[in-house]
Parts: structure tokens; C-alpha cells; sequence
């Protein structure tokens, strides 16, 4: 019998599966298959495209309302800061410890195990399509986005990442930045008043200084950090050209064209390059069902600054999941079982309750 408790334990089996089997984006193709192995074993048709695994529920209406449940399956690459190997799950004082435990395994197997709590019943008053995703961590072209045209029209998403089971009900968007500076090149020992470094001080300044006239009520101010800086390659020599790049993190008060525009219209001086403009914010309206559902289970709401897949939806969507954000990347990341254990109750309690 396939109950909540035999589920959850089965989840944390993948888990620990999951951390044994290197995923780094771009090379998710054998947690893929384990992601296979889990439908098989429940015996519940699924589909893959490239490394992304997806499936629908049993009872899929297209009269009715589709609800997307995704979380991914590549991890960054481990730091030089662990003492524990990040490809050992193991379990101690609590802590399932491991590579991509907490970001985002223990959301992918959390939501997994809802979806396939829910998978039979015939009573929904919506869809599900389940999607465990690949190349979340590098933002590449055959993740969540290379799946909108295949899987059926979402209207609302959970999207699993690490916030204590708390709902961030918006998101920061990205844009990185290029920025070229250019002077005239001399040798050090002579006069010259168009020094590249210097005429990048009030670049650097303005960076620094800025703030952008809208602020979120859940996301606050747009945040603009300068992260890197290239000039020169000899002690004696004036560069004619010093690169920089800027991170900005944009709140839902603005499109990331927007701040194109304005960045390049107060750096008239500099040579101004987004990557990309794609990765917008996203947010859900307060009164929407599905914060309904978890506000009744005393979830609070947030606003979140790190960027998910929530990124390349256009629908209103949710980002929820088992584990904390702050270790996120970071050495010897681990979560708790207990965590896991509540996030597959809440999940299912919130999609038991969400009336759409």
C-alpha cells in the first residue's frame, strides 16, 4: 500500500542515490535515469527529453487547470572547502549529507513523492505534470525552458528550491553585465590625463551609489554589485581598455530591459553589454490558491533574491521546498531527514487544500 510514511522513505532512498551519481550541468544523464527507475517502479508512464523527466498525472483533463511541479537534478561542482566526500550519503545527527542534498535534491524527491501521492486520484480538481529538470545551475538551453513547448500549457507552478518550507512568493530577476572602459595607453613613467583606471573610478562610484527609484514590498531594491574587474598586464604600462562585470539583481517593479536602458543611459562613458535580459522576476499574487492553501498551514511569504527556474516561466509561480538557502553551495552541504519528512507533508497537504 502506498502511503505518505512509505513514500517519504522511498524518497530519501533516491536521495541518497541521487547524491552517489555525479550531476553536474549539461551531465545529468545518470540521474536521469534514477528519476526513471522511481516512475517505473510505481508503474507510472513517464517521458524524457534529452535530461529532463516528466510526467502527468493519471487523470489529465484538458478542461481543467494544469499545475507544474518541477525542481532540478544537476549540481554545481563541489568546492575546495569540503572534508567530507560530496558524493557519500550519509546520514549523521540527522543531517542526510551530499552534493545537491539541499540544493535541490531534497525538493526534487519531496515533490516527487507528492506527485506520485496524487497520481491516481481521480478526484483533482486540476492537472499535475511533474518536471525534474536539468541545467537549473548554469541557466542552460536544455533545462525547464527546452520543456515549455513540449509539456502541456502551465497556469501555475511550485517550483522546489531550498526555503523552509516558507513561500517566496516573488523573485529576483538577473541581468550580468559587460562593461568596457576605455582610455588612452601609455607608459607609466609619462603624463597622461585619459588613464583608463582613473576614468573608471566614477563608473565604479556611480555603481556603487546608485539606487533605482522603485522599491518591491517583497523584493525591496533592485541590487546592483560590481564582481569582477580586468586591466592592464605590467607594472609599467597604462591599459587602454579595463573590463568589469556588474551582477544586478532586479525586483518586480522592473523588466530587465528597463534597467538596461537606464544603466546605459547614466554610463555614457562605457561601453554597456547584458549577457541576457531572459531571466526576469517572477511573483504570485497574494490571493492566489495556491498561497491561500499555504498561508492556512502557517507558511509564511517572502520575497527571495537567488534566481531559479522560476526564471523562464510567464506563469505565476511559487518557489517552495524542504532545506535552507544558506547552504546553497556551500562545503559539506547537507539536510536534515526531518526536513524532507515535513516538506512531503506539507506539499501534499497544500495540494490537497488548493481549491483553483
Amino acid at each position: 500500500m502506498m502511503t505518505i510514511d512509505s513514500l517519504t522513505h522511498s524518497a530519501i532512498e533516491l536521495l541518497k542515490n541521487l547524491i552517489q551519481t555525479p550531476s553536474f550541468s549539461s551531465e545529468e544523464d545518470a540521474t536521469a535515469l534514477l528519476l526513471e527507475q522511481w516512475f517505473q517502479s510505481f508503474d507510472i508512464p513517464y517521458n524524457r527529453h534529452q535530461n529532463n523527466v516528466w510526467a502527468t498525472n493519471k487523470t489529465f483533463d484538458d478542461s481543467k487547470l494544469t499545475l507544474l511541479l518541477n525542481s532540478h537534478h544537476d549540481t554545481v561542482k563541489p568546492n575546495s572547502g569540503y572534508t567530507k566526500n560530496p558524493f557519500d550519503a550519509h546520514i549523521e545527527d540527522g543531517k542526510l549529507y551530499g552534493l545537491g542534498s539541499n540544493d535541490a535534491g531534497g525538493c526534487l524527491v519531496s515533490l516527487l513523492a507528492a506527485f506520485t501521492y496524487f497520481y491516481h486520484k481521480e478526484s483533482l480538481a486540476y492537472n499535475l505534470v511533474f518536471v525534474g529538470s536539468a541545467e537549473e545551475e548554469s541557466s542552460g538551453s536544455n533545462g525547464l525552458n527546452s520543456m515549455l513547448s513540449i509539456i502541456p500549457k502551465i497556469d501555475v507552478a511550485i517550483v522546489g528550491e531550498p526555503t523552509q518550507m516558507h513561500l517566496a512568493i516573488a523573485e529576483k530577476g538577473l541581468v550580468v553585465f559587460d562593461i568596457n572602459v576605455f582610455g588612452t595607453p601609455s607608459h607609466a613613467a609619462h603624463p597622461n590625463s585619459d588613464n583608463v583606471l582613473y576614468n573608471t573610478i566614477p563608473i565604479m562610484q556611480w555603481i556603487q551609489n546608485y539606487e533605482f527609484e522603485k522599491t518591491s514590498d517583497t523584493l525591496g531594491k533592485v541590487k546592483m554589485t560590481l564582481t569582477q574587474i580586468n586591466a592592464g598586464q605590467q607594472h609599467n604600462a597604462v591599459p587602454a581598455k579595463l573590463s568589469m562585470v556588474v551582477d544586478v539583481r532586479v525586483n518586480d517593479c522592473y523588466s530587465n530591459q528597463e534597467v538596461v536602458d537606464i544603466i546605459k543611459e547614466q554610463l555614457p562613458n562605457a561601453e554597456v553589454s547584458p549577457r541576457s535580459t531572459n531571466l526576469n522576476s517572477s511573483s504570485i499574487p497574494k490571493n492566489h490558491p495556491l498561497v491561500v492553501a499555504g498561508t492556512a498551514l502557517g507558511r509564511k511569504t517572502y520575497g527571495s533574491p537567488t534566481l531559479s527556474d522560476q526564471a523562464v516561466l510567464s506563469c505565476p509561480s511559487l518557489k517552495l521546498g524542504p532545506g535552507d538557502s544558506t547552504r546553497s553551495h556551500t562545503a559539506d552541504e547537507f539536510i536534515y531527514v526531518h526536513e524532507i519528512e515535513e516538506g512531503i507533508a506539507i506539499y501534499i497537504q497544500i495540494l490537497k487544500n488548493i481549491n483553483i
